[in-house]
């Protein structure tokens, strides 16, 4: 695919007569509240299919696709190597419900790749993965507190969803009707970035609290990377105090290194949770880390944590063919120039056109901010910037073949599938938003 079908005239008509439909069956239209476009205004787009780096709607219109199914397609949409997987396994069966070799083979891949994990367990889905692993730094700390930072999404885990980031933070809703107060009167919230925020909690109540549940990256108030020594106080907390240290790599896990942001930052975690990538797009999730914690789990230990469909043959297939992949020489170096281009170039557009407006980036992981500030490293930081005129930006980029998340407060992701064309013809495109801004 190589040019824009997209026309910025036509009405998206089957989208449109789709979504009348859906809510006559389905809350608010759609299975997860992002996808609603509320934070964006107008009516969502159903999509048909999608191939490399491009999505194509319901009305035959194409996009460049910069959400990737929220970060596991970092091959783009389609790729060879995993739908041969798939068609094999399909061949086989479905699934069992029993162990299979592939869940050793998925198990020992991830626990190469990340150092800080000797053992691992497959769930299937990010939201368990975190979960679980809270769970099991409780039992092993026999502590019930836990400490999460404003902006970080972990998943719709009860105890979690007290400033939290996604489609919390784009439906104005930080915090959840349903959620007892019991259960996040056990959950303290820092400021993400502040040291000393977190060493002065830690002074006052470091005997209470069972772990730290961090975004090392964070991507759910949009892309917000770590200050330098950040991630390190963290650790170094946690170690004086006895806690567990959870890092939260759902979305930057095999998505912004081969090692995960743990590998980029060179800090260590006693437990690490995965999901999107190791699925190749299948819903999956995994929690891992140090072996005497992970010992802690049933049937070894005390710590219960079941699922019927954890270690799915369809996802584990699908998660090894993207596995295999993503450990290609250069890699990620291509991903990150791609990205580091795009980003520049949106900057370049952006002061031609004297529009606030700054980037973040970690490897093929981006952000882009309406703003004045020169960087964007804090959740104040990021409720301030400019939503409405983000909100004008999206849309004008959709109108032109661009698909971006659809909130102001969503992360953004560059996949192998996206080539010097898809580049340039987003770069045109944003030069024609930046215009209308």
């Amino acid at each position: 695919m190589s040019a824009f079908a997209s026309n910025p005239d036509k009405k998206v008509s089957r989208s449109a007569a789709l979504f009348e439909e859906a809510q006559r069956y389905i809350p608010g239209g759609v299975n997860s509240p992002v996808r609603a476009f509320r934070g964006v205004g107008g009516n969502p787009l159903f999509f048909q299919g999608g191939e490399g780096a491009w999505l194509i709607d319901e009305d035959e219109n194409r996009y460049i696709d910069y959400v990737g199914a929220w970060g596991p397609l970092i091959l783009g949409h389609r790729h060879p190597a995993v739908i041969e997987a798939l068609q094999k396994q399909l061949t086989h069966g479905l699934g069992y419900g029993a162990s299979t070799e592939a869940e050793i083979t998925i198990a020992r891949t991830i626990c190469t790749l990340v150092p800080s994990i000797e053992r691992v367990r497959l769930v299937t889905s990010g939201t368990e993965a975190t979960m679980s692993a809270i769970r099991v730094a409780r039992g092993y700390t026999r502590r019930d507190k836990v400490v999460k930072f404003e902006g970080c999404y972990h998943g719709h885990v009860d105890g979690l969803l007290v400033k939290a980031g996604s489609g919390a933070l784009t439906l104005g809703e930080p915090d959840s009707l349903g959620v007892p107060k019991s259960y996040t009167d056990q959950t303290y919230v820092l400021p993400y970035n502040d040291v000393d925020a977190l060493e002065k909690l830690f002074a006052a109540n470091g005997k209470d609290i069972a772990c730290i549940i961090v975004e090392p990256v964070a991507g759910n108030m949009n892309c917000v990377p770590p200050l330098p020594g950040y991630l390190q106080a963290l650790r170094d907390v946690c170690d004086q105090y006895g806690s567990v240290l959870i890092f939260d790599e759902v979305m930057t896990g095999f998505r912004v290194a081969l090692g995960g942001a743990q590998s980029v930052y060179n800090v260590t975690p006693d437990l690490t949770t995965l999901g999107k990538v190791i699925g190749g797009g299948l819903p999956v999730g995994a929690f891992g880390g140090r072996r005497d914690i992970m010992e802690m789990i049933a049937p070894m230990g005390p710590v219960y944590q079941a699922g019927t469909l954890a270690g799915s043959p369809l996802a584990v297939a699908a998660g090894m063919a993207m596995l295999n992949e993503i450990q290609k020489p250069d890699f990620y170096t291509l991903l990150t120039q791609r990205t580091s281009t795009l980003m520049k170039g949106l900057q370049d557009r952006a002061d031609a056109a004297k529009i606030s407006f700054t980037t973040n980036q970690v490897g093929g992981m981006f952000g882009c901010f309406f703003t004045n500030e020169a960087k964007i490293s804090t959740f104040e930081q990021v409720m301030a910037c400019d939503v409405e005129r983000f909100r004008k930006y999206f849309h004008v980029m959709l109108n032109n073949g661009v698909y971006l998340a659809p909130s102001a407060f969503e992360a953004g992701f560059v996949s192998a599938a996206h080539g010097e064309e898809e580049i340039q013809l987003t770069l045109n495109a944003a030069e024609r938003a930046f215009a209308a801004l």
